[in-house]
């Protein structure tokens, strides 16, 4: 498979690869330098990190629905 850099040094990667690595939209990729070259994968979350955070949710907030809050509006100043 090839696909092609553009001027400004980006590149679309086809639906099919994105799907079959779990990522979409304003999803990150990272790229790990071997020796046979570069790995690309999704960055996950590294839960670990999120546990200082465990006594500051709330218990009966009930399960958080990401692909519901995606889709809410924003103000685009807040985006990283």
């Amino acid at each position: 498979m090839v696909v092609k850099v553009t001027a400004k040094r980006q590149v679309t990667f086809p639906a099919a690869v994105l799907e079959a690595i779990g990522v979409g939209p304003g999803d990150r990729l990272e790229l790990h330098e071997g020796p046979d070259g570069f790995l690309l994968r999704p960055q996950r979350i590294d839960f670990d990190s999120l546990a200082p955070l465990r006594d500051k949710v709330r218990r009966d907030a009930g399960p958080f629905d990401l692909e519901e809050f995606r889709s809410q509006p924003h103000d685009p100043a807040l985006r990283d």
